[in-house]
């Protein structure tokens, strides 16, 4: 009895050893095979990280040879192209310094950073752009390790018209250059219209300034000083001496002005330190106040910051400005 008794025990134990070592089989056969579990393999398995898509590239033909742009660049660093990136509709991530002390630009420029003059490589490195344009080319190998590099040179573009498809095709924004030309089209328009009756189809108009050394010049329609305003939005006539000149800036004595003078006058000052000495004794002097303009009150003495600019979108703006004065000294010398 005892001896069966140990045959039946012995008997269970093997029983449930063989349970036990079917069952241990079984659980690793669950890990191994995700059907077992209902699991997706693509769930039991570590997820690769996510990789951001490669930017588009193109070849943009320069001076330095051919670069590789993004076709639609997301983070851009400039010098002193903010207003030309900006009006094509650009990300302007970082740019001159005086870029901020332009009118027209200030608020699209508040998200924008400081990168000095002459531009600075560590702090164009930090606002990680994927595009820089220069105007100079002073560090151009340093920013070119950072990031794709165009050199546009001063005076590559001569009018607003190429100016913005110039600056709609480096940004990949062609729609956006048509639309920009098609609203300067449209005020430029305006602006004519208002200044029917109110000026002298055969007047002319001159830019001048005035520098606090006592310098004095004339400028002609790329220059800035509202050039592009004056002359080629609304169409107004140059004085003859200057129209023929094949410069866009021409130094004058005191004594030429007379011959470069024009019925209406626009005047800035370059004056950083405010002093105003100089423009008190150009005002005081007998040749000045011989002009034909300032004898019929058509002279204008104009601010710095606002008529120096000549990007595209100052010189949208500075067609209401022209407008506006020469409406508003009209009606006052009416009276």
């Amino acid at each position: 009895m005892l001896k069966k008794n140990s045959y039946v025990m012995i008997s269970a134990l093997i029983l449930m050893l063989s349970v036990l070592v079917s069952a241990c089989g079984g659980t690793n056969n669950t890990k191994g095979n995700n059907a077992a579990t209902n699991t997706p393999a693509a769930e039991t398995e570590t997820p690769a990280a996510t990789e951001e898509p490669a930017a588009q590239l193109r070849s943009y033909e320069t001076a330095k040879g051919a670069v590789e742009i993004p076709t639609k660049p997301l983070r851009v660093v400039t010098d002193y192209y903010g207003g030309e990136l900006l009006a094509v509709g650009a990300n302007v991530v970082g740019v001159e310094p005086s870029a901020f002390d332009n009118p027209f630009l200030k608020e699209q420029l508040k998200g924008a950073e400081d990168v000095g003059a002459p531009i600075n490589v560590e702090k164009v490195l930090e606002l990680k752009p994927d595009l820089i344009v220069v105007m100079y080319d002073e560090s151009y190998e340093a920013l070119s390790k950072i990031a794709p590099t165009l050199h546009i040179p001063y005076g590559t573009a001569t009018n607003i018209y190429e100016t913005v498809k110039l600056f709609g095709d480096i940004a990949g924004a062609q729609d956006k250059a048509e639309q920009f030309i098609a609203d300067f089209n449209k005020k430029a328009a305006e602006g004519r219209e208002k200044l029917k009756g109110v000026v002298d189809e055969n007047a002319t108009f001159g830019l001048y300034e005035l520098t606090d050394k006592g310098e004095l010049w004339i400028f002609g329609d790329n220059a800035g000083r509202g050039g592009q305003a004056i002359y080629n939005a609304l169409k107004l006539k140059m004085p003859a001496i200057n129209e023929n000149a094949k410069e866009q800036t021409v130094q004058l004595s005191l004594e030429a002005l007379p011959e470069y003078a024009a019925d209406y006058m626009f005047l800035t000052t370059y004056d950083p330190e405010k002093k105003g000495e100089e423009l008190k004794k150009l005002k005081e002097s007998g040749v000045w106040r011989g002009l034909n303009a300032s004898k019929n009150n058509t002279i204008f003495y104009n601010d710095f910051d606002t008529y120096y600019r000549y990007d595209p979108i100052a010189i949208m703006g500075q067609i209401d400005l022209f407008v506006d004065m020469l409406v508003e000294r009209a009606e006052e010398n009416k009276k």
